[in-house]
């Protein structure tokens, strides 16, 4: 008897830009990019879009430093682009399979917050990482596997190829 094949998906955790504001007196959760965080997600898209297993999904954080970043990248990349509650701060890893289990996409970038995706990313494939922001990490998960296949930080497209 022949098994199942192991569906494959990957998953693009892709923490918002720069949304430091000195001065930012509302909420938090109200923080939109700067200029310089505009500047370096669009770089990081640019060099981003080199590399292999493109999504063809993003999903992202309804706050504004979040989307802004997913709006940037679904634009950049031409394709669609879903807001989750779920990718809100306070995301955890144990949300990913009702959260997958709802599109077809093989392909997936998330869009959101730390310290969430760092330790969804080191509960799924095991060691310590750290996310900065602007930074990528992809992880291929296949049946109860995951494995970190990169973790890049946004200074590699700092040239902006």
């Amino acid at each position: 008897m022949r098994s199942p094949q192991l569906e494959t998906r990957y998953l693009w955790f892709f923490r918002h830009g720069r949304a430091d504001w000195p001065d930012w007196e509302r909420s938090d959760d109200d923080r939109p990019l700067t200029k310089k965080g505009r500047r370096e997600v669009k770089r990081v898209v640019r060099f981003y879009r080199r590399l292999p297993h493109q999504p063809d999904l993003i999903l992202t954080s309804p706050l504004p430093r979040a989307w802004e970043t997913a709006k940037i990248a679904a634009d950049k990349l031409g394709i669609d682009l879903r807001e989750m509650k779920t990718l809100s701060p306070g995301f955890k890893a144990k949300s990913l399979p009702g959260l997958l289990e709802a599109i077809e996409s093989k392909s997936v970038m998330l869009v959101g917050h730390e310290p969430d995706f760092s330790e969804a990313i080191e509960q799924l494939a095991g060691g310590r990482v750290k996310l900065p922001k602007g930074g990528l990490a992809l992880v291929r998960l296949t049946g109860e596997e995951a494995t970190l296949l990169a973790l890049l930080p946004p200074s590699l497209a700092k040239d902006g190829r």
